[in-house]
């Protein structure tokens, strides 16, 4: 199985590689490297190269029997940069599914967010909940699964489309500008420095480990096409208890402007029903975890 990763040198994506790795596939990278690195890779071919790049898309397609779209701008540069973001997320997406569909690619797995919900109040929230867009980021994420059901639709490209909902652990770099609030309290923590909690701490986040985000991501290629899957734990923690649970002084600090969601969990009835899968790892073993790969 020869298997293309966009955006396979980041922290999500060098994740989902090795666990492709594993079993067996021929892993071939595209990456830009705007956050990710070399380091986090094992020996395979890398392709240096952006998903806006129509003819490298559809050169390394080309022998692809499955493809993973991981490349993205994450939500801080999105809302700094909503034009990058649309070249990049929307634009980006366009192109590997057309290279997919001209390539007669078995399958495009597409990694979404549950950004797509914006902020709603009835937990846990289900697949078949309406979308809310509040970030340039949302839009744009939610544009590529709207693609990815147009292709399966008109062109009848197998395409699945995985929410992710706040992912952390290792590999997750806190020298990284837009690495996730994990990594960073457990670096502030670890220097002795306070962790420094946007706001009063108390909107709640689904935190949910990568390897458990690979396993469930990789379990989605033999489910039905077309469908839409939410990634998470179905479990609501506070920063201010995820502070606690790391351990060590706080500090807050003003909100920023992509602190516009309260509360979030997601549902995960419909993979656990549809391909059988569960979260294994909870959030204290996580962080512990996490916590080993930044000590070395």
């Amino acid at each position: 199985m020869r298997v293309v990763v966009t955006g396979g040198a980041g922290f999500v994506g060098s994740n989902l590689v090795a666990g492709l790795v594993a079993t067996g596939a021929d892993v071939v990278v595209v990456d830009d490297f705007f956050t990710g690195t070399r380091e986090a890779l094992p020996d395979i071919e890398i392709v240096e190269g952006s998903v806006t790049d129509f003819s490298l898309m559809h050169r390394v397609c080309r022998r692809a029997d499955m493809v993973f779209h991981a490349a993205a701008r994450n939500i801080i540069v999105s809302t700094q940069n909503p034009w990058d973001d649309f070249r990049v997320n929307a634009g980006g997406t366009l192109n590997v599914l057309l290279a997919a569909r001209d390539s007669n690619v078995q399958r495009v797995v597409y990694t979404s967010s549950c950004s797509v919900y914006g902020n709603k109040t009835r937990m846990p929230i289900v697949e078949t909940d309406p979308v809310s867009l509040l970030t340039p980021y949302a839009a744009s994420k939610f544009a590529g699964e709207a693609y990815c059901q147009a292709f399966y639709a008109s062109y009848e490209l197998p395409t699945t489309v995985v929410r992710y909902s706040n992912v952390y652990g290792p590999g997750q770099r806190p020298e990284n500008p837009y690495c996730g609030v994990v990594s960073r309290f457990l670096s502030e923590s670890m220097a002795g420095r306070p962790m420094r909690i946007n706001g009063s701490g108390e909107q709640t986040r689904d935190y949910t480990y990568v390897g458990d985000i690979v396993e469930a991501t990789i379990g989605t290629t033999a489910a039905p096409a077309g469908s839409v899957y939410n990634i998470a734990t179905e479990t609501e923690t506070s920063v201010n208890e995820l502070a606690a649970l790391i351990g060590g002084p706080v500090e807050h600090v003003g909100l920023r402007d992509i602190d516009n969601v309260s509360r979030r969990s997601l549902s995960t009835g419909k993979i656990e029903w549809e391909i059988g899968w569960q979260p294994r790892i909870e959030l204290a073993e996580g962080i512990e975890l996490t916590r080993q790969w930044l000590a070395g």
